[in-house]
């Protein structure tokens, strides 16, 4: 039966998790240098059309449709949403319409793609990216969503915990940004040239966006308006202000307190706390919230600094790693009081095996799916622009605009 309460919160959610893709396209954009603005924006903001498309036409059968093979992706029922309308699911959501629960999961799918690009700007063909997105959509984040969320998914069945998405879309996203890095090269003039962000105030306009946003992400996870959802909004907040703290911290030890890392901890934070959110207590925010940032900013040093790997704005280093740390801290901090079930802290040690395998299986199967897709795209149309529209920027060599200044014929 549809509860009022239950429908409006995760369309409210659905909603708040929408509006971070054009968050995390601020984000991007005021980190790269001007001539890129515009190209970053719209690589996120491209996501929230073509990602839509896909995910009503197939996408979200192939995560969440019965009938599937093996646990490993779903039927053919829900193909043009089929069988998906104002009436609740039987297995999803089951106080809220089906569509509902349906685009709410699309959102999701749309903010994933987008989140990837982060690591391939100022470089990558805008063509290349549309045949990868749709690539990546098919054969890689709705068969992983179907592991872990679908009905008879088989991670889903083996007992792993990921509330909100941080095997589903941060150690996704985040090993998949880091197979594309390998794939494209280092940006030209990496890492002797300088390459500082063209408006922070931007970033931080963003982040905050981002912030906000991700009450919907976390809060809406738990499918309904009730006490669950209260914790993991409470556990949402924590986990970002303690990780924005200690980035700040761990910057000012290094150099200068700065408001671009105090931005990047605090997504780092919220990040880490997603898989998590409705399985541990408000308070393991904290610990959570604190391990990220150490984790993130010194795996941030090690890639570029020592590795030398272009991650442009840091994907893999925030999600990635933000999201295997999360993955393994609801398996430390899991509490049957909560949700799910409880974790090592509690005296279940199993859950740490199931949540490493979890990790292991998603991380292992985004990494050389994306290494194959991005091959192919190389192959079929190219994934790099040429050095000569590199040295212009993609504002004008692949979108023909300046961020400030208009068109040029």
């Amino acid at each position: 039966m549809v509860n009022a309460g239950d429908t409006a919160w995760l369309l409210t959610s659905a909603a708040l998790v929408m509006f971070m893709t054009p968050g995390l396209a601020l984000f991007y954009g005021g980190m790269v240098r001007r001539k890129n603005l515009l190209s970053t924006i719209m690589m996120s903001f491209v996501c929230l059309g073509l990602v839509t498309v896909l995910w009503v036409t197939y996408g979200y059968s192939i995560g969440f449709a019965p009938g599937g093979v093996s646990g490993l992706f779903g039927g053919l029922d829900f193909l043009g949403l089929r069988g998906v309308g104002q009436e609740p699911s039987s297995v999803y959501a089951s106080t809220a319409p089906h569509l509902a629960f349906m685009v709410f999961q699309g959102m999701f799918a749309v903010i994933t793609v987008a989140l990837i690009t982060g690591a391939v700007v100022e470089r990558i063909k805008f063509s290349a990216l549309l045949l990868f997105i749709v690539l990546w959509l098919t054969f890689i984040y709705s068969p992983v969503a179907h592991w872990v969320w679908g009905d008879g998914g088989w991670l889903e069945q083996l007992g792993a915990l990921d509330f909100a998405g941080g095997a589903v879309v941060h150690i996704n996203a985040g090993v998949s940004a880091l197979a594309l890095v390998i794939l494209l090269g280092r940006r030209k003039g990496f890492p002797g040239e300088s390459m500082q962000p063209n408006n922070i105030p931007l970033v931080l306009i963003g982040a905050a966006i981002l912030w906000m946003g991700w009450f919907g992400f976390n809060g809406g996870s738990a499918l309904e308006s009730g006490g669950l959802a209260s914790s993991a909004f409470v556990a949402t907040q924590l986990s970002a202000a303690t990780a924005a703290i200690t980035w700040m911290f761990l910057s000012w030890r290094h150099n200068r307190p700065t408001l671009l890392g105090t931005a990047t901890g605090a997504v780092a934070g919220l990040v880490a706390i997603t898989p998590a959110a409705g399985y541990v207590t408000p308070m393991a925010a904290i610990p959570i919230g604190i391990g990220v940032s150490i984790i993130g900013f010194y795996g941030m040093l090690l890639l570029k600094e020592k590795l030398h790997f272009d991650d442009s704005l840091d994907v893999f280093a925030v999600h990635g790693m933000g999201g295997i740390w999360g993955a393994l801290a609801t398996g430390v901090f899991a509490s049957a009081a909560v949700g799910g079930t409880d974790g090592l802290l509690y005296g279940n040690a199993g859950l740490m095996v199931t949540q490493l395998i979890s990790i292991v299986a998603v991380g292992g199967f985004a990494f050389v799916g994306t290494l194959i897709l991005g091959k192919l795209v190389d192959i079929l149309i190219g994934l790099r622009v040429s050095p000569v529209e590199e040295s212009v920027g993609l504002d004008l060599s692949q979108h023909a605009e300046r961020p400030y200044g208009g068109s040029i014929r």
